[in-house]
């Protein structure tokens, strides 16, 4: 039997317990330690954690910093020399397994990329611009960025920010799976609110000085720089649909790309309002 990766996993979740039970077992007994960070949650998620074999904390949000993946990486802390942070609608793969294996041992990195297939209209999106995240680090590289957050909305876990580390960062070949359990309806509905947010951002991010652009990555700097512009949505849309190949993906694809960009038009009437307001 092979021994247990050094990593911690931890997933963050809220009412989240008909996904968790997958997530969790999705992971197969490969990691050290597993984590389960709940928001009060009201529909078992906390029992389903546990009778998994996971550490289950409970966590409160009191409208400012740190948020709930910042306040696991300052209160209880990690005990391994990775940690890597899943949503419950997130499954492991063993393919994923087989590479930290591999690649954790010897590497100098602090962190790594993940990338993930998406689940969209029943079938898993291959092509298109893929959806990662900095989710994989050293816990003593760094943490997630800090805004003043009782500026921007009610979301208690850090969901756009990105850990901000020290050293060199890689990318994970393998992929997760991404099971968000979304209609359109409801991706407009969370798009709407994390517009809200992109704009505040972008908002502090042209206050806050040349130090804060420095800890965005360049395509972050390439996005806020130009959140208000009328060609940013469908630049996104062709590069995403026609250049990364999405139509391959069928219809499946095609509702993707066209809902990512009324996304992006979302974030700029959020621009705009913003501006008037202030």
């Amino acid at each position: 039997m092979e021994s247990k990766l050094p990593v911690t996993v931890c997933v963050p979740v809220r009412n989240g317990g008909k996904d968790l039970a997958d997530c969790l077992e999705s992971l197969g007994g490969d990691f050290a330690e597993v984590v389960v960070v709940d928001s009060q949650s009201t529909d078992g998620s906390g029992g389903v954690a546990r009778r998994a074999g996971a550490e289950v904390l409970e966590f409160r949000w009191d409208g400012k910093f740190p948020k709930k993946r910042n306040w696991f990486l300052r209160t209880r802390g990690v005990r391994t020399p990775w940690v890597l942070f899943l949503d419950a609608d997130e499954r492991m793969t063993p393919e994923f397994v087989a590479e930290l294996r591999r690649i954790l041992p010897g590497t100098r990195h602090a962190g790594f990329w993940v990338t993930f297939d998406n689940w969209f209209q029943g079938r898993f999106l291959r092509h298109g611009d893929p959806f990662r995240k900095l989710a994989l680090f050293r816990p003593e590289a760094g943490e997630y960025e800090r805004f003043p957050e009782e500026m921007w909305s009610g979301l208690d876990m850090e969901v756009h920010e990105h850990p901000v580390l020290q050293g060199s960062v890689g990318e994970i070949r393998a992929r997760l799976r991404h099971y968000p359990l979304r209609d359109a309806e409801s991706y407009r509905a969370k798009h709407e609110e994390y517009a809200q947010w992109e704009a505040r951002r972008r908002q502090w991010l042209e206050r806050a000085g040349p130090g804060a652009w420095a800890a965005l990555t360049r395509r972050q700097r390439f996005k806020y720089r130009n959140l208000g512009k009328w060609w940013l949505g469908p630049l996104y849309f062709l590069g995403s649909y026609v250049g990364k190949a999405g139509f391959l993906d069928g219809e499946a694809g095609w509702e993707f790309a066209r809902l990512k960009l009324e996304y992006f038009w979302k974030m700029r009437r959020k621009v705009k309002e913003l501006k008037k307001t202030s």
